[in-house]
């Protein structure tokens, strides 16, 4: 049987699989890897944990199927910054992770100056600590002495050039395109924002496109040598790749660490709009303006983050499994709110300065109204990014596809489909990230002949179809939006 491994480098561990060629996962290995905080605001990853986890369950999964893979495809989290000395592959520092908010000062002070049209024309992005480019500049003035042998890469980077051991510092153009240091539209580094970050094309990868040959491995321990590497794509991107979303219209929401909601938008680039993203989604073969699909994008910094903070922080749940059975003891929440800004807002609002608000407590307030708030959060958020969307694409989204760990609870898609007024859809397979970059490696290696081969290996594994939205729930969702308003610009 030939596959094609995926790697999947996430935020909070590294999952790698091998992929047939009817779309099943037939062999997977995860492992979590270590999140510092050394103080607050800062979110850091070592790269060598990161790199060994990928050694592990590559090592696992191939020892377990007892044959290579024909190709591979990575996908990762976005945003995230490896600095490493190319001469010696040693990092340089802890990795900057999307999360971290340590350059929230610097972004403001970058508004002030006026650089937000700049990088809203170019990027498509906003001026925020999520994205690559301050945090580059914050390594360059606090952690490292800039010379030609310094390489920046975002994590995939990270993994071509240990697959390739280090003939390879590349990424592609989902990838570049978080770094606020990329014109979409011409398809390179931007040189004003290079300059205005102090930062060198040289110490930046080469960019490809999403589908092509990246380079080969080389001296692995148990991958053999020359087995090429055709896909590459950050994880929301490979998602919606996943998802099969392929034609203008498609969306899809990822439920992880944060919520991401992506719109198909074709070969055209929308005009930069107040509270969305635009980004690359995907390209192919080589990176000409009709070779490349366009995505609108929301970005929600927390959901199964919120999870987590229920679980560890407040210990109101074991497991993050037992939410929905928690907050099914409940009617409602009798009117209380979690708006989960804990490292900020993103779309529609982009304010590093909000903070997580808990309102509406009564002295009957528990567990299960506090676990349902946070389902409603997730409801509410999703909501907000696709009024967004539908106001600047001027048409109804068809249908919402989902994939990531909360997307298995049946009663928050339900009540998604509800407010979306939209069938909400979760596919037979959840991990759709990685099968995107499996999809996009092996669309480039011929494993899969065509996009409409892999869109006949989608199936839904549970749909929610909308029910009446009442003045009651139109209420709500207007308390919602009061109690987001309350979050907003706490930070000082």
């Amino acid at each position: 049987m030939e596959v094609i491994l995926s790697i999947d480098a996430g935020t909070t561990g590294v999952r790698s699989m091998l992929v047939d060629r009817q779309g099943s996962i037939v062999m997977s290995s995860y492992r979590e890897f270590s999140q510092y905080f050394p103080q607050a605001g800062y979110v850091e990853h070592d790269p060598m944990e990161i790199w060994v986890a990928i050694e592990e369950t590559i090592a696992e999964v191939i020892q377990r199927f007892g044959s290579q893979p024909v190709a591979i495809g990575i996908t990762n989290q976005r945003e995230t910054i490896v600095c490493w000395d190319k001469k010696s592959s040693l990092p340089q520092c802890n990795a900057l992770v999307w999360q971290d908010r340590r350059t929230s000062e610097r972004c403001t002070q970058l508004l002030e100056d006026g650089v937000l049209p700049l990088v809203r024309e170019s990027t498509g992005l906003v001026l925020d600590p999520y994205f690559s480019a301050t945090k580059i500049e914050w390594i360059i003035k606090n952690r490292i002495e800039l010379s030609e042998s310094i390489a920046f890469g975002t994590i995939d980077s990270w993994i071509l050039w240990k697959l390739t051991d280090g003939a390879v510092f590349a990424t592609d153009v989902t990838n570049a395109s978080r770094t606020m240091l990329f014109n979409i539209h011409d398809l390179c580094w931007d040189d004003n924002l290079l300059g205005i970050f102090g930062v060198s094309s040289s110490n930046l990868p080469e960019v490809f496109p999403s589908s092509g040959h990246f380079g080969t491995t080389k001296n692995q321990s148990l991958l053999n040598a020359g087995i090429p590497i055709t896909g590459v794509a950050g994880d929301q991107q490979a998602s919606l790749f996943g998802q099969t979303g392929f034609g203008e219209g498609d969306a899809k929401n990822t439920y992880g660490t944060g919520s991401f909601v992506l719109l198909n938008t074709g070969s055209s680039c929308p005009d930069p709009v107040d509270g969305l993203l635009n980004t690359i989604a995907w390209s192919f073969s080589s990176n000409e303006k009709n070779s490349v699909t366009y995505a609108l994008e929301g970005s929600i910094f927390s959901t199964g983050s919120t999870v987590q903070w229920l679980r560890d922080g407040l210990g109101i749940i074991k497991e993050a499994s037992e939410l929905e059975s928690l907050a099914l003891q409940c009617d409602s929440t009798g009117g209380v709110f979690l708006v989960p800004a804990f490292t900020g807002l993103g779309s529609p609002w982009w304010d590093s300065s909000a903070r997580g608000t808990l309102i509406g407590i009564t002295r009957g307030t528990g567990r299960s109204e506090i676990a349902r708030a946070a389902i409603e959060s997730m409801v509410f958020q999703t909501r907000d990014v696709v009024e967004s969307m539908r106001r600047v694409t001027g048409r109804p989204i068809r249908s919402l596809k989902v994939d990531g760990g909360a997307s298995v609870m049946n009663t928050m898609l339900q009540l998604q489909a509800k407010h979306l007024q939209v069938n909400v859809s979760r596919p037979v397979s959840h991990e759709t990230t990685a099968l995107g970059a499996a999809y996009l490696a092996g669309l480039a290696h011929g494993f899969w002949k065509s996009m409409e081969e892999i869109a006949s290996l989608w199936s839904v594994e549970f749909t929610a179809h909308p029910t009446d939205l009442t003045d009651k729930d139109e209420f709500t969702y207007q308390q919602w939006l009061l109690a987001v308003s309350r979050s907003l610009e706490w930070v000082v």
